[in-house]
């Protein structure tokens, strides 16, 4: 009885923990990991340093981007940060 009362703190602050910390970033990772297998050609998109643009070439790891005057930039995949499409 006593080993009961010793352990279920410690899975308490356990399953706090799972549910406060790791299963949101798991969401979350899922989320941009989906996010980056839908991009496509012609997606507006943000990069992880700010940099806008549209989408105008994409294979499997790397994205080439069309920026101001017509300017190409190529990225990683991971490098976006998000989808700007307007809906």
């Amino acid at each position: 009885m006593e080993m009961i009362g010793t352990l279920l703190p410690l899975i308490l602050m356990f399953a706090i923990f799972y549910f406060l910390l790791i299963r949101p970033q798991q969401k979350k990772q899922k989320a941009i990991r989906e996010m980056h297998n839908a991009l496509q050609r012609g997606d507006k998109i943000v990069t992880i340093g700010g940099l806008h643009g549209t989408i105008d070439s994409i294979d499997e790891n790397i994205v080439v981007i069309l920026v101001n005057d017509n300017r190409k930039l190529t990225f990683e995949r991971s490098a976006i940060r998000e989808v700007v499409n307007p809906d």
